[in-house]
């Protein structure tokens, strides 16, 4: 009697490259709040922790919430803040979007654009990683 051998072929892909997990990022939520006066301007900086979108949001303005203001998001360098992005007819609930390329420090600043006769107050919202 004769035995056959039989060999079993299994799918063997081969190697596999290590699966690199991207950590998920948290988006926090700040808020800034202040006085104005006339030709004034107030700025915040707040640090981002990775690259991802940053939104800033004016959330109050007051006494009057029809008031024109400017608005800037744009990178903070310890001293001043260098303008990215700006609004300078933003209004209460007005908005702005920009991007952080990694890890860093932006910066929040709102000023008069000429058109406050008094100080008034308001909150600044800003979403960020």
């Amino acid at each position: 009697m004769t035995l056959a051998a039989g060999a079993v072929a299994c799918d063997d892909p081969g190697p596999t490259a290590p699966v690199v997990e991207t950590p998920v990022v948290e988006n926090v939520t700040e808020t800034f709040s202040g006085n104005l006066g006339r030709n004034g301007a107030v700025t915040f900086p707040f640090a981002v922790s990775a690259a991802g979108s940053a939104t800033a949001q004016i959330t109050a303005i007051g006494p009057v919430n029809t008031v024109a203001v400017g608005l800037t998001m744009g990178t903070w360098n310890g001293v001043q803040c260098a303008a990215v992005i700006s609004n300078d007819d933003a209004r209460e609930f007005s908005s702005m979007t920009g991007s952080a390329g990694g890890a860093g420090t932006l910066c929040l600043r709102i000023h008069d654009v000429g058109r406050l006769s008094s100080t008034i107050t308001f909150t600044l919202t800003v979403t960020h990683p």
